[in-house]
């Protein structure tokens, strides 16, 4: 039978090991602001070079970041969005958790070229698993307002001029 002094110590390394959950899944932190973000201008234009747009955005580059996304974000106008930047290129699925407007998700690969385009509704629910995944492979992921993509034009094979700071 376990002495109390193991119970102790056993007791006091789960505690520990709940905080450094705590901590490290951001659940003590304070909600994001949108000044937390660096902001960009991203233009997007199609294969003749014309523009089709200009997005202003603002930049998803922590882990924090990327999970906390739009979803604090009550409305969106058009040409307002976030882009996503990850380390490197890979399939990535982005889910609408939390989310009060439907978007547009354009995943990009690394020079910017639109790989996939997904047209987003908001749902009901926060689990990932219950939500619907907008699969895609690149290194960014850029969100605009549901729409958008259909009204200036852009398609899959367009490119979005990503400012060489971001890269």
């Amino acid at each position: 039978m376990p002495s109390r002094a193991v119970n102790a110590i056993t007791a006091g390394l789960l505690l520990i090991l709940a905080v450094a959950l705590v901590v490290q899944f951001g659940f003590l932190t304070p909600p994001l602001d949108p000044s937390d973000y660096e902001n960009a201008t991203l233009t997007v234009r199609d294969d003749n070079g014309t523009t089709l747009a200009t997005v202003d955005v603002r930049v998803a580059d922590t882990d924090r970041k990327r999970y906390v996304g739009l979803s604090e974000t009550a409305s969106l106008d058009p040409g307002e969005g976030m882009l996503f930047v990850h380390d490197g290129v890979d399939t990535r699925a982005y889910v609408m958790r939390n989310m009060s407007v439907p978007l547009d998700i354009l995943f990009l690969a690394p020079n910017g070229t639109i790989t996939t385009i997904h047209h987003a509704a908001t749902e009901p629910g926060e689990s990932g698993d219950e939500l619907t995944k907008y699969e895609g492979r690149g290194k960014y992921v850029l969100e605009v307002p549901r729409g958008y993509t259909n009204e200036t034009g852009i398609d899959e094979g367009d490119t979005v001029e990503i400012p060489d700071e971001i890269e």
